[in-house]
């Protein structure tokens, strides 16, 4: 309501303005030209209309030398009083216009008394005072204003419009956004908002797919991650949606979003931990699986013939960590999109090569589908709910929504909402086309042999010997890119946080020296978080459910908090109900990581990778 009060009273100043402009413009043109009329030359006769002759005064008429159209021709008597004022009296002046002037006579066929020599100087009586005009008054619905000729005031207006159009919503822009990586360049389209939903959605959490399904089972394994596919689907198409929910105002980020929605403070605390998690926990995790699949990829090309030194598992993530610092330097989320669509497309790869080499070979002896139960009707419990918490980390991705939407340019008549939308639907039909595919076929491969590192740990482990060593090592290579290619997009809400601490004390933007220090040290921050906890890859469950309402839950309620849908109808149903039971599941899939750590037996080795 704020930004229409503003549109408004601005719209009406600029009216105003303008009105006043036009009226000041004509008044003085229209003194100039009474002015010029005064100076020069012509001659002036008496018209002889002598209208009355009250206390022996005559009014005279000035009439101008030059005609203002066809003249009469001069008949005998057309000079006589009572010939001019009939004629002065005849036409008719109605108020608000100019009084027509009288007619004229050409000088050739006047008398010779009635010539005036322009040597001579002009007669007092030959001045007469200005025929009063009544005052132009400015009215928005007089004709002259209305008419199809473009007006001041109606160029004015169209071009308002066409701004406002160009604008769009009157977006309140925020200086500082100009300087941060996010916000930095806004000329994306709906290739970048596909090549970036691909590499943020599609990575190393839907490897250990197969794991959950060993808990599950066929039946609801398939169910709950059809369930799982289409909620988030639901809630990304709610993010995108809420990015310009409110007029004047674009969320280019999650925080901000949920800012909005639950109050400044309460929106903090709910989405900070998970968001930060989600982008510094997984970039963390990326390291652990880009080094000791590096580690995995040079044993299989080296062989038999490797040295007697290799390098340590340390060592290959410090090797790891250095590439994706050199690659951190580039400037803002759009100039990624390059590295997205690499990373998109080596995970589309291997994805596929992975299921694809898994049901090609044999499946091993002795292979069983019946789900895992634990000792006791307790356990089993905690284990199907830690299954479930896998299934909803490998749909991951939302908390990067509103910042690759944020790079979109947006107007009134093409909003962000519609390339990201298209670039979205694309992105998630091609993640359904590898998510479906490594769960099925890597269970229906492996089934009770799934060891809990995933399908790559399987094939590696079973099919070592059947598979050339060409297409592992290319397998493992293509995880290596992709997994260099993620570490970019989830890294940069976490650079744009450094710079906005940065612009926002310094007001000005970071020089080249403080972006690249930013981003060394985050890169060495998370290679010692990942070296202090080797075992940090390995809670998906507990994750996945500490993380679960940014995808499952907080869009709902932002829904209802900010777009308000009307009591008891199927929207705000539907919205409660999904938002109360992501809360749910969350606390449910924590509790069911935590037993499953306990319950494995899990060794928190600090410092200590394998």
């Amino acid at each position: 309501m704020n930004s229409l009060n503003w549109v408004s009273s601005q719209s009406q100043d600029v009216c105003m303005c303008t009105v006043l402009c036009i009226y000041l413009s004509r008044k003085a043109k229209t003194e100039e030209e009474e002015e010029d009329s005064e100076k020069s030359f012509s001659l002036q006769v008496p018209s002889a209309a002598v209208m009355e002759e009250s206390g022996g005064e005559r009014e005279l008429v000035s009439i101008p030398a030059t005609p203002m159209g066809a003249t009469p021709p001069f008949t005998p008597g057309a000079h006589s009083p009572h010939h001019q004022i009939s004629t002065s009296h005849s036409h008719a002046v109605t108020p608000g216009q100019r009084s027509p002037r009288p007619s004229q006579t050409p000088a050739s066929t006047r008398p010779p008394s009635s010539l005036v020599s322009p040597s001579m100087p002009r007669s007092p009586l030959l001045k007469t005072p200005r025929t009063p005009r009544t005052p132009w008054t400015p009215s928005l619905i007089s004709p002259r204003f209305l008419s199809p000729i473009g007006t001041p005031m109606k160029r004015v207006l169209t071009n308002m419009k066409s701004y406002l159009e160009e604008v769009g919503h009157l977006t309140k822009l925020n200086p500082q956004d100009a300087w941060l990586p996010i916000t930095e360049s806004r000329n994306g389209n709906a290739y970048y908002a596909a090549f970036h939903n691909l590499n943020a959605g599609i990575g190393f959490q839907a490897l250990i797919l197969p794991v959950a399904f060993t808990f599950l089972g066929w039946s609801w394994g398939m169910v709950s991650l059809t369930l799982a596919y289409i909620w988030q689907l639901y809630t990304l198409w709610v993010l995108i949606r809420l990015h310009e929910a409110v007029p004047g105002k674009r969320y280019n980020r999650y925080v901000e979003l949920a800012q909005a929605a639950f109050g400044e403070r309460l929106g903090v605390w709910l989405s900070l931990f998970p968001t930060v998690y989600l982008s510094a926990g997984t970039a963390t995790a990326l390291i652990l699986i880009g080094g000791e699949t590096m580690k995995l990829f040079f044993q299989i090309v080296c062989g038999p013939n490797c040295g007697s030194n290799p390098l340590t598992t340390v060592e290959w993530y410090l090797v790891f960590t250095s590439l994706c610092i050199v690659l951190s330097q580039l400037p803002n989320l759009n100039s990624i999109a390059g590295l997205s669509l690499i990373g998109a497309v080596t995970a589309i790869t291997y994805c596929t090569m992975v299921w694809g080499l898994s049901i090609s070979r044999p499946r091993p002896l002795g292979i069983s589908y019946d789900t895992m139960k634990a000792n006791t009707e307790t356990a089993t419990g905690f284990a199907v709910l830690n299954a479930l918490g896998i299934i909803a980390f490998a749909f991951r991705g939302h908390n990067l929504a509103m910042e690759i939407q944020a790079t979109m340019p947006s107007s009134l008549k093409h909003p962000a909402y519609i390339p990201m939308w298209r670039g979205a639907k694309v992105a998630y039909v091609l993640i359904a086309m590898c998510v479906f595919p490594i769960a099925i076929g890597g269970y229906w491969a492996y089934g009770n042999f799934m060891p809990a590192g995933g399908i790559l740990n399987a094939l590696y482990a079973i099919h070592n010997q059947d598979i050339s060593r060409g297409l592992l090592a290319t397998t493992f290579l293509l995880v290596v890119f992709n997994c260099l290619s993620s570490f970019q997009i989830y890294s940069m809400p976490v650079f744009d946080s450094f710079e906005a601490g940065y612009t926002s004390r310094t007001n000005k933007p970071c020089p080249l020296w403080v972006r690249a220090g930013f981003r060394v040290f985050y890169g060495f921050i998370s290679f010692f978080i990942g070296v202090a906890l080797p075992f940090l890859s390995s809670l998906a469950g507990l994750l996945g459910g500490l993380t679960l309402p940014v995808t499952f839950a907080y869009p709902c309620f932002m829904w209802i908090s900010i777009k308000k849908p009307e009591k008891y109808t199927s929207s705000w149903y539907l919205n409660w109900g999904l938002g109360i039971l992501g809360i749910v599941f969350s606390l449910a899939f924590s509790v069911g990581g935590v037993w499953s750590m306990v319950d494995s037996g899990l060794k928190l080795k600090f410092f200590k990778p394998t």
